[in-house]
């Protein structure tokens, strides 16, 4: 017991005194992240969580020239299963932490958002992140697939799905393929879309550099707490979660 008590302090010990974690996260993640960092901290308040933010192809490219992180969290599944075929991340530590759901969102009151709102130009101009960086640029190009628009409408190409938002936010465009995780609790109109209309945004993670700090705070991600978190906040999960010791 004696020898546990002692083994359990250096840990603790050690991520109390060890260098930041550096988490490099995918867009649509980002408030989240810092509301389970803040959830974290009460528990482990010496520890320095650092959060760059970016779309996922930007941060994996990132990552391929040599940027210090410790933690991936992109927004598919993708990048992180090419990193670690590369080497550059721990392929044993690859999991899905969320499954992303997209939405169409626009500030505004008015007729309801759905399929035919696009189809019919209702809305005009609507913003999707770029689709070649961006998984949920990816899964709004899937729906526009189903749902073309016509040439009346304008399509503003946002650098990822934070800005997508920020563009139906500011007024740049009537409405924006966003997560749900963004506008849930706001108001305005939304489309739920339904997950059969674009392929599935299973977000996965992994780490990149060893140490017990950077794997304390990302096996942390995957504890019911935090999984239940991340479902309160407009994802889904669906691996079991093991409580962080």
């Amino acid at each position: 017991m004696k020898c546990l008590l002692v083994s359990l302090l250096a840990v603790v010990t050690t991520i109390a005194v060890a260098e930041p974690v550096q988490v490099a996260v995918s867009a649509n993640f980002s408030s989240p992240l810092k509301q389970l960092v803040q959830r974290y901290r009460q528990q482990y308040p010496r520890t320095d969580i650092q959060i760059t933010v970016g779309s996922t192809g930007k941060l994996a490219a990132q990552i391929r020239q040599g940027a210090p992180y410790d933690i991936f969290l992109a927004a598919d599944d993708r990048r992180p299963q090419e990193l670690a075929s590369e080497g550059l991340l721990e392929a044993d530590t690859v999991r899905t932490y969320a499954i992303g759901r997209l939405v169409l969102w626009s500030p505004d009151a008015g007729a309801v958002l759905d399929g035919s709102s696009l189809v019919t130009g209702m809305v005009t101009p609507v913003a999707m992140a770029n689709a070649r960086s961006a998984p949920y640029g990816e899964a709004a190009e899937a729906v526009l697939e189903r749902f073309p628009l016509p040439d009346s409408v304008s399509l503003v190409q946002a650098e990822n799905v934070a800005q997508s938002y920020h563009f139906a936010h500011s007024g740049a465009a009537e409405a924006a393929f966003v997560g749900l995780s963004q506008v849930q609790d706001q108001g305005g109109r939304q489309w739920r879309i339904p997950e059969a209309f674009y392929p599935p945004i299973r977000q996965q993670g992994g780490v990149l550099r060893d140490g017990p700090a950077v794997h304390h705070f990302y096996d942390f991600l995957f504890s019911g707490e935090a999984q239940a978190m991340i479902r309160s906040l407009g994802y889904r999960t669906d691996e079991a979660a093991d409580d962080v010791e």
